[in-house]
């Protein structure tokens, strides 16, 4: 075991957890080959939403739910939370996870491709979390942008990419070399639009917090 992993070992040693039920549907997750959000990443995301006290979050990439029904939990308890799917075998699955937490009316899970369906959304959210497929990310940005309120913070998951993030295009293997140069591209736009303020974390696999400041 490396240093950072005993460290981020002892450091995951001091989490107090999250509520049963959502241990229940991470172990399902987990079960099932679903990934799910890292528990440095759940640990970042209870406290920002702890800060922001978001009225209504945006999540891009719902999977099965848990990170969803995560945010419904430590979110304000009259916060509305809208998440996109398009995997059609999850659906079901993330439908009747909100259904057993009792959170049919706080989650609005939106079906198909997220490139089609932020396209067509209205209005603003305070909190944008994207955790869907990292080669669409650059895609989805002028929507996520659009939709994101003023002082609404945006997260995006994955983002260093096991590492890979920092080798040379030719170092990584052929079929990831496109998610890798979108990637890059990803991060150099957050980091240089004058509407952010953005902070490139290494937490999990690698997060972005951004907040709009114009």
């Amino acid at each position: 075991m490396t240093g950072d992993e005993r460290l981020n070992a002892f450091i995951d040693s001091l989490d107090a957890g999250n509520t049963p039920f959502l241990n229940v549907i991470e172990k399902e997750a987990r079960e099932t080959n679903v990934p799910i959000i890292r528990p440095p990443v759940q640990s970042l995301l209870k406290l920002l939403l702890a800060m922001r006290k978001p009225a209504s979050i945006l999540e891009v990439g719902c999977a099965i739910g848990f990170s969803a029904l995560l945010m419904s939990e430590y979110g304000p308890k009259d916060c509305h939370i809208t998440t996109i799917e398009k995997y059609e075998k999850r659906i079901p699955v993330a439908r009747e996870n909100f259904r057993r937490a009792g959170k049919e009316e706080q989650i609005t899970l939106l079906e198909g491709d997220a490139a089609d369906i932020l396209h067509e959304m209205q209005g603003s959210y305070e909190m944008i979390f994207m955790d869907a497929a990292k080669g669409q990310y650059i895609h989805f940005m002028p929507d996520v942008l659009r939709l994101l309120a003023p002082g609404g913070i945006l997260l995006s998951d994955n983002v260093l990419q096991d590492g890979d993030i920092i080798e040379s295009r030719f170092a990584v293997t052929r079929r990831n070399r496109t998610i890798h140069s979108r990637m890059r591209e990803y991060l150099y736009a957050l980091k240089h639009d004058p509407a952010l303020e953005t902070v490139i974390l290494p937490v999990g696999d690698g997060i972005t917090v951004s907040v709009k400041i114009s």
